[in-house]
């Protein structure tokens, strides 16, 4: 399995040292943001989880390898090459195998940060159950891996696109922590709250550090969703982001859009709609679930 993992410099040393990681998905860059904001953005959040006394490790499949850890000439290809494959689990194989450039989704990166030691995971939003899907059975395969996989995932809730109630029922079936960062209820990405409630808030890295290691000590497996409200003076407005979105899956449905191509057409046309309003708090958002996961992997390397 070693021969199929390659690990950066800066990784491998952190890892050597036992200093703290914090994982990074890839397809923020590759299918989430448009070139060159998405490498700038990658770039800067690498440099924020430095700032805050870890180590970034963005993941991404190339040369038939799992790659922990990027380099400058990494994250531009990524960024800035057409094609690139969207890495679930079920993908890792056949990208391996046949030596494409991949992408890590959430669930992907979760895999591969397992993998590696690693145990916190910093991003935008978690995939979830999509409206509708009591009829399309259309839930992302990040709900699945989350309940399997002992990763926690610091994000800014559920994307809003999807059905938000759903997906924490979904979650909740499957023994998912759902634990609010400073807030008692789900935050719904672009904005701060969803409106559902949840059953447990932690207000500091070194008490959420700690409800993480009795989990994993305990031998219960699974990670855990760390829901970190997009700061207050970068959200949206609820009622706008919420019409903006009903237009954009209509849409969506007009045009036959389905699978694992529904979330980039959506983000994309949310960000044409509101004539680039949502790529800035995307960008912010990410930011921040960077620094508290910077933050947290440091209260979790001392325990």
């Amino acid at each position: 399995m070693t021969s199929m993992i390659s690990y950066s410099t800066e990784v491998q040393q952190a890892l050597e040292d036992k200093k703290p990681i914090v994982a990074l998905e890839s397809t923020i860059i590759s299918h989430g943001m448009p070139y060159p904001q998405n490498v700038e953005t990658a770039r800067v959040v690498e440099q924020i989880i430095r700032d805050n006394g870890a180590v970034p490790a963005t993941i991404a499949i190339m040369d038939g390898k799992i790659k922990i850890g990027l380099s400058e000439e990494e994250l531009e290809m990524l960024g800035n090459t057409p094609g690139v494959s969207k890495v679930s689990r079920r993908d890792i194989g056949q990208l391996i195998a046949t030596k494409k450039i991949g992408a890590t989704t959430v669930a992907a990166t979760m895999i591969c940060a397992e993998l590696a030691g690693i145990r916190v995971f910093a991003t935008g939003g978690i995939g979830g159950v999509h409206r509708g899907a009591e009829t399309t059975m259309d839930i992302s395969a990040d709900l699945e891996e989350l309940s399997n996989t002992g990763v926690a995932v610091v994000c800014a809730g559920a994307k809003s696109i999807l059905d938000i109630g759903l997906t924490l029922e979904y979650l909740e079936t499957k023994g998912v922590p759902v634990i609010g960062y400073q807030t008692d209820v789900m935050p719904a990405f672009y904005t701060r709250s969803s409106g559902f409630d949840l059953t447990f808030r932690s207000d500091g890295a070194d008490e959420l550090a700690q409800v993480l290691k009795a989990k994993w000590d305990l031998g219960i497996k699974g990670g855990a969703v760390i829901a970190n409200p997009i700061p207050e003076e970068h959200a949206l407005e609820e009622s706008f982001i919420n019409g903006i979105i009903a237009q954009a899956m209509a849409e969506a449905k007009e045009n036959g859009i389905s699978g694992k191509e529904v979330t980039p057409f959506l983000l994309g046309k949310v960000k044409e709609l509101t004539e680039g309003k949502s790529l800035v708090a995307n960008i912010e958002l990410v930011k921040h679930n960077a620094k508290v996961g910077a933050e947290l992997a440091a209260a979790y390397n001392k325990l």
